[in-house]
């Protein structure tokens, strides 16, 4: 892994191709890079690549039991990525996506990458942020975590990203302060009904509005759901996701 970190404005629409050539060279040569999201920075990897993945896990300071969830760039490539999924979360990711809105689902058993200890599940989501989308178009699905180690507060500029992570990415990204500076929501797709994972930056009313029509409501952290066991999706915390 590359200890010789470049950082890249992203201002102009000179400065947003550079970075974008950049970005997507240094993931598709395994190393990590600082991103920025519409909720917060993330630390991303090409999610194909076992080594890059376990360079993010490393670079977080967690294990294998924390997978990291998977940015894509349109709803299409979710279900080469998913199966088994419930009409009620097309109705959410339909909705919602691109935005904060992360889904746990069962994932496809042919997929050839480790991200961790999944338990055969993907965390999923697509952000609602351009620069990002096209580096993913690029590169193809992203590991991505919040841009901090474990334990500290999410980055929400790139001077945070940097201090905590420059030393261990080959490139930052720069668009200046996050603008929801709060991470996704994460809810489990993977029982009959939608199980809360965490809270963040969509709120659960909203979720449940478009959840009335598919007679099912979400369920609030702590709500016993008998449906889903606790083996059937990945261990979460509140720096999981970006």
């Amino acid at each position: 892994m590359s200890t010789v970190t470049e950082r890249y404005p992203i201002t102009t629409e000179d400065e947003q191709t550079k970075a974008v050539d950049a970005a997507a060279a240094a993931l598709q040569a395994g190393e990590l890079v600082v991103v920025p999201t519409d909720t917060v920075y993330g630390v991303a990897a090409d999610a194909f690549d076992k080594g890059a993945v376990a360079g993010l896990l490393a670079a977080k300071g967690r294990g294998r039991s924390m997978p990291p969830p998977v940015l894509i760039s349109n709803v299409a490539t979710l279900d080469a990525l998913a199966t088994r999924v419930p009409d009620w979360a097309r109705t959410l990711v339909e909705e919602l996506w691109p935005g904060a809105l992360t889904v746990v689902f069962h994932q496809q058993p042919s997929l050839q990458w480790d991200l961790g200890e999944t338990r055969q599940t993907v965390a999923v989501r697509i952000p609602d942020s351009d620069i990002l989308r096209r580096i993913i178009d690029r590169v193809g699905p992203l590991a991505t975590s919040s841009a901090n180690r474990t334990t500290m507060p999410a980055a929400t500029n790139a001077d945070q990203a940097d201090e905590m992570l420059g030393k261990m990415v080959k490139a930052i990204i720069d668009g200046g302060e996050s603008p929801v500076g709060e991470a996704s929501t994460i809810i489990s797709a993977t029982g009959d009904e939608p199980k809360v994972l965490r809270e963040g930056a969509i709120s659960i009313d909203r979720i449940n509005e478009l959840l009335a029509k598919h007679d099912v409501a979400i369920r609030r952290p702590g709500d016993p759901d008998p449906a889903v066991a606790d083996t059937d999706v990945p261990d979460t915390d509140a720096d999981t996701e970006a």
